[in-house]
């Protein structure tokens, strides 16, 4: 194994001192643009690596960022760290990217960890598990900017970005009662995550003050999965008066419901409607496509950077939290155009 390159051998080969090599390398004015010129040239060819953790150390910048969500391959999750990464590299930040597999400690190690890797911020979707606040209270203790995207907890000093979920849930049920639908069920993700509470109330709001009974039971409790979602239309439809529509607060879920739907011959939209939350990349090249609340997660992720940036530049304002809500936007398709085909 071949001995690492240090300043001090650069600063032997040119006959400088290693204080020098050092203010080169990190761009001093004390140094003229010639030496630095030389010692970065001399550097290259000895294939010398800074060590980012001794810098980070010394100036009290990593010029890293942790962001922890609680599934990488999720389509809307990747999509928010697209944004983070495209707002922070043009400003000289690197990603470090964990995933929690929504498990709490999971979330209280890679949080710690991300800590003794001296990040300048941490950006954090937090797991449904989530019931404790010490690891965050640490954070804020640490003067770390921390910043909530999509999945928060109510915490004072800590800034969140996410969008009005009670609105999308609102818009969504309103659209299926404009279509003519009556009986409208509501599968609902139960795990106590506010997002996903809120949706439910927008759906309730919305029958209520268009004149529609709340039906407890056409709100079915499920998991973000397919399988989930075929158990729980199944449940809807055998009950004596089922449904004929469902607004799903996830995709996922959704899709496993129109499946069964679709097994049972049950025509959508002629017969029953569907709209569903997220606007996953599958939505769109279903048959029928999907109609969903688009939750745009790559200006999501920009604008949590932005927050991120205003906080680390600005040590003055660290502590001075900021909650954006984004508006949601209900993609309208064929799973829910009842009105529409019957003009055709």
């Amino acid at each position: 194994m071949s001995k690492k390159t240090t300043i001090y051998d650069i600063a032997n080969k040119l006959n400088i001192t290693a204080a020098t090599v050092s203010r080169a390398l990190n761009n001093n004015p004390r140094i003229s643009a010639e030496t630095k010129k030389l010692v970065l040239e001399t550097a290259a060819s000895m294939n010398y690596k800074q060590n980012r953790l001794a810098l980070a150390l010394k100036s009290g910048k990593s010029k890293n960022v942790g962001v922890v969500v609680p599934y990488i391959n999720r389509s809307f999750f990747s999509s928010i760290i697209r944004g983070i990464e495209d707002e922070l590299y043009p400003k000289g930040y690197h990603v470090i990217i964990t995933q929690t597999h929504d498990d709490q400690k999971r979330e209280v190690k890679n949080i710690q960890n991300l800590l003794n890797a001296q990040v300048d911020g941490i950006l954090i979707s937090t797991s449904h598990t989530n019931k404790e606040l010490e690891h965050f209270e640490s954070v804020l203790k640490k003067n770390v900017p921390f910043i909530f995207f999509d999945r928060k907890l109510n915490i004072p000093d800590m800034s969140s970005v996410t969008i009005d979920d009670y609105q999308g849930g609102y818009d969504a049920t309103q659209h299926l009662i404009d279509q003519g639908c009556k009986r409208i069920a509501h599968l609902h993700v139960d795990n106590g995550q506010e997002l996903y509470e809120r949706r439910l109330q927008g759906y309730k709001d919305a029958l209520t003050q268009n004149g529609l009974a709340y039906n407890p039971e056409y709100v079915i409790p499920l998991i973000s999965d397919m399988e989930a979602g075929k158990e729980a239309a199944e449940r809807l439809m055998q009950l004596p008066v089922p449904p004929d529509a469902i607004f799903s607060s996830t995709d996922n879920g959704l899709l496993g419901a129109l499946k069964y739907l679709q097994g049972l011959e049950i025509k959508v939209p002629d017969d029953f409607c569907v709209v569903g939350f997220s606007n996953e990349p599958f939505t769109q090249f279903m048959d029928p496509s999907i109609s969903s609340v688009d939750q745009s997660p790559v200006e999501m992720g920009k604008i949590a950077a932005q927050v991120f940036l205003e906080q680390v530049e600005n040590s003055e304002v660290i502590k001075v939290h900021k909650n954006v809500v984004l508006p949601p936007r209900l993609i309208i398709r064929k799973s829910s155009t009842k009105k529409i085909n019957e003009l055709k």
